[in-house]
C-alpha cells in the first residue's frame, strides 16, 4: 500500500505541521496494527517523501469520527505538538464544519448548549444533565446556510470537542445529519455521513503567523440528489 493514494488529501505541509483531509470511514487513529489509519498513511506519507528510515514522529492534535470527513491537523515536531494542543485546550483554534441535516433547525442561527455522556457499552453518546456522573458541556453555534428538499445545511462552529458532539446535539433539536444512523438519520450517504470538517483557523504553532486552512467537500455531496439541490461551497 502506498501512502500516496486516496486515503490521503494533503492541504498544507512545513517543516512543523501537516494538515491533511481525511477520507470517509478511515479512522484517525487509535486502530488495530493490521488496520489503516490516518496516522499510518500519513506517517508513510512522510517516511516516503523525505525518506526517513525507521519511526516517524507525527503528532495527531485533532480527530474525527471515522464517517467524518475533511480536515484534520497534525504535528511533525513534539513543540508544534504541545503548542497546537494547548491552543485547542485553550480555545484558541477556530473549527469550522459542514453539516447537511434531515428538516430545518427551529431558528436559522443558534447556539446549542447540552451535558453529553459517553455510553461506552453502546459505543454512543447521549445528551444528559449537569448533575450525572461524568457529564460534559458541549457548546456550538450553527447557521443555516440553505435549505432544499427536506433537508438544510449548516455551517458549524464549535466552542468545545466532545466525542460524537455534532451528531449527538443536531439530533436532539430533531436534525439528524443525514446518513448518520446512530443518531437518527434515516437516509442514506455511504461512505461516512454529511458531515465534514471544512476550516480551521490558528496561529501556526512556531512562526506564530495567522493560518486559515480549508479542506473542499468530497464529490459524493454533489452526486446526492438531495444535497446537490443545497448552496455547497466549492
Amino acid at each position: 500500500m502506498s501512502a500516496r493514494n486516496d486515503s490521503l488529501q494533503v492541504i498544507y505541509e512545513d517543516n512543523h505541521l501537516l494538515a491533511v483531509s481525511k477520507t470517509a470511514e478511515l479512522p484517525t487513529m487509535g486502530v488495530a496494527e493490521d488496520r489503516e489509519s490516518l496516522l499510518t498513511v500519513a506517517k508513510e506519507y512522510i517516511a516516503e517523501k523525505y525518506d526517513k528510515p525507521g519511526n516517524v514522529y507525527l503528532g495527531i492534535v485533532s480527530r474525527l469520527d471515522a464517517p467524518v470527513t475533511g480536515l484534520v491537523l497534525l504535528a511533525r515536531t513534539s513543540k508544534a505538538a504541545a503548542r497546537l494542543s494547548e491552543a485547542f485546550r485553550t480555545r484558541q483554534v477556530r473549527k469550522i464544519y459542514l453539516a447537511v441535516v434531515a428538516g430545518r433547525p427551529p431558528e436559522d442561527a443558534g447556539v446549542l448548549e447540552h451535558y453529553l455522556r459517553k455510553d461506552e457499552r453502546h459505543r454512543k453518546v447521549h445528551v444528559t444533565h449537569a448533575g450525572a456522573e461524568g457529564a460534559q458541556q458541549a457548546r456550538l453555534s450553527y447557521q443555516l446556510l440553505g435549505s432544499a428538499g427536506g433537508l438544510s445545511l449548516l455551517e458549524i462552529e464549535l466552542d468545545t470537542g466532545r466525542k460524537h458532539q455534532i451528531r449527538v446535539q443536531l439530533a436532539k433539536i430533531g436534525c439528524s445529519i443525514v446518513g448518520d444512523r446512530k443518531y437518527g438519520g434515516s437516509e442514506d450517504f455511504s461512505p461516512g455521513i454529511a458531515l465534514h470538517s471544512y476550516r480551521a483557523e490558528f496561529e501556526h504553532p512556531v512562526r506564530r503567523e495567522p493560518m486559515e486552512l480549508k479542506a473542499r467537500l468530497p464529490k459524493s455531496w454533489a452526486r446526492h440528489g438531495g444535497v446537490s439541490r443545497l448552496p455547497l461551497p466549492n
